[in-house]
């Protein structure tokens, strides 16, 4: 039995989303800012998409902006609204545990002169009110808070955040990288007070390559592509139009049935949760229930290396993850920031896996994988002593 668990890593593309994605590379292949009847063909496409994300977000579609992903996503939003804003302060906030799109675009921006000041968080992965309060000061043009951690799933007050932000400093815009959080949540930017939101299309059963930036129609932000002036001069470039539709129609298809799928992924988890949980000496990393996401859970297995787990599953078709898998090659540097922060002991930082579901895991699959790990971990930890 294949089992796919590295659903935070990519998803698989909805049947649907590559048929129509297949549609257009092949006969509907204008380009949207040509004037004849392809373009015009093309442009469709895309302002469909738009409508369609926008209705998922309670938006108007004029405030979606088409990226490549979800990093340059996070760079236009930080670096675009860093560089509109310097004449207003000079400081910005984020937290430990943020993906390296952010970490690694913040240290930039440290070295343009701008200062950061990164937010602890508690021992679930979640910041403290408290501190995102006392670090907002008259200069902070800019917060940045992950709506759910990739490495613990752990699901951050976004919504406090938000009220929090504005009142102690109604000129402070508020960034959300929600590439974890968009199709798994319902994520309302106006009501939760959020300026700009960064998403990805490969992580919600779109196509790898394509992302969306949301921006508030009264955010002042600059773009950091020059080009044709496409996406109203924000962000330059032919229009990927098939990836763009793909990525439209899987945003629509997950949030048809999004209550319903929610349940039956918080059920699946805490199922993996607890066939896990009865093994000796493993750590749950992290919350679990209804306060964490969906589909993440990181466990610890005192005693055996991430490396050598993961592909122990790997040779019975389990498929999982060491971390976040835009660092799993760089262990020394963000991909083991949040286990970190959360104060993971030093002996389980190389001990951990990340397990990630989605809409299409199986109890089958979820049953079979414990009952693989019940039978490699403590072969494993024999091994390892010898």
């Amino acid at each position: 039995m294949e089992c796919y668990l590295d659903n935070s890593a990519t998803t698989r593309c909805l049947d649907s989303a590559a048929a129509l994605m297949a549609g257009i590379l092949c006969t509907d292949y204008g380009n949207p800012s040509s004037l004849h009847h392809k373009g015009v063909q093309a442009e469709e496409y895309v302002r469909h998409a738009r409508e369609v994300i926008a209705k998922t977000l309670k938006v108007t579609p004029k405030e979606i902006f088409f990226t490549s992903g979800g990093t340059e996503s996070d760079n236009l939003a930080l670096r675009g609204a860093a560089y509109a804003n310097a004449r207003q302060g000079k400081h910005l906030i984020t937290t430990l545990i943020e993906h390296p799109a952010i970490l690694n675009t913040m240290q930039y921006l440290e070295q343009q002169g701008f200062e950061v000041t990164y937010l602890p968080v508690d021992e679930n992965g979640k910041i403290r009110l408290s501190d995102l309060e006392a670090a907002i000061r008259p200069d902070t043009i800019l917060v940045s808070i992950m709506h759910t951690n990739n490495e613990i799933g752990a699901l951050e007050p976004i919504a406090e955040a938000g009220e929090l932000i504005k009142r102690v400093n109604p000129n402070t815009l508020f960034h959300v990288d929600a590439v974890q959080g968009y199709g798994k949540a319902k994520i309302l930017p106006k009501r939760m007070k959020i300026d700009m939101l960064s998403v990805s299309g490969h992580k919600i059963h779109g196509p790898k390559g394509i992302g969306f930036l949301y921006v508030g129609d009264r955010v002042k932000i600059r773009p950091i592509v020059f080009g044709g002036g496409q996406e109203r001069g924000l962000r330059s470039g032919t229009e990927n139009v098939p990836a763009i539709a793909g990525m439209g129609k899987a945003a629509e298809e997950m949030y048809q049935n999004l209550d319903t799928d929610l349940d039956r992924m918080y059920a699946l988890k805490q199922r993996l949760a607890d066939g896990i949980s009865t093994m000796e000496n493993v750590r749950i990393n992290g919350l679990c229930g209804r306060d964490s996401a969906p589909h993440v859970l990181s466990v610890s297995f005192a005693g055996v290396r991430s490396e050598v787990l993961l592909h122990a599953l790997e040779e019975r078709e389990i498929y999982v993850s060491a971390g976040s898998a835009c660092a799993s090659n760089h262990p020394d540097t963000a991909g083991s920031a949040t286990l970190r922060a959360i104060g993971l002991p030093k002996e389980l930082l190389n001990s951990t896996i990340r397990f990630s579901l989605s809409v299409f895991t199986t109890e089958e699959e979820i049953d079979y994988t414990v009952q693989v790990l019940h039978e490699l971990v403590p072969m494993l930890r024999r091994f390892t002593r010898r």
